[in-house]
């Protein structure tokens, strides 16, 4: 069995319209899914030590999935939690004045959709990251909240697990 745990970015919640999607997808695949609540806490370094928290006795196949800050939180978790793979939306990398937190690539699968019109995170520090760690790369019409993107999201999530579960 796999195991997908999501993590939502700063302005959203453990279940919105891009997780509900994309959980209902994996449990389609047969994965199970789950989803993490951080709301209330800010700090990144706080949400990397939840999920490590809540993902400790997970003993299946392991796929982090985050979004903006989500996807900052599970790739600096992903390497301690022995994850199979990272799959990640429009990323907090390199944010301006926060760069020495971006965690460094790992050395798993790595997935990134981004927008190309996001104005929260640009798009080119994804290129950056995906460079960096020969990741694959989906630059798609949309912008930060990938909101208009979720068939084609969703397609990239059920391929990235398919890889990963052969």
């Amino acid at each position: 069995m796999t195991m997908v745990i999501f993590s939502h970015g700063q302005e959203s919640g453990p279940w919105g319209t891009k997780i509900r999607a994309m959980a209902e997808r994996v449990r389609e695949m047969g994965c199970e899914a789950d989803s993490i609540d951080y709301q209330g806490i800010a700090d990144p370094t706080e949400r990397v030590d939840k999920l490590r928290r809540e993902c400790a006795d997970i003993s299946e196949k392991l796929i982090l999935v985050g979004s903006s800050m989500g996807g900052h939180v599970a790739t600096a978790a992903a390497d301690a939690l022995g994850a199979a793979g990272l799959f990640v939306l429009a990323p907090a990398y390199y944010m301006e004045g926060f760069e020495e937190l971006t965690p460094p690539p790992q050395a798993m699968p790595i997935c990134i959709v981004h927008g190309w019109h996001d104005d929260i995170v640009p798009v080119e520090n994804s290129i950056r990251f995906a460079r960096a760690c020969s990741a694959t790369l989906h630059l798609v019409d949309g912008d930060h909240r990938l909101t208009q993107n979720i068939g084609e999201i969703n397609e990239y999530l059920a391929q990235f697990i398919m890889n990963i579960t052969d």
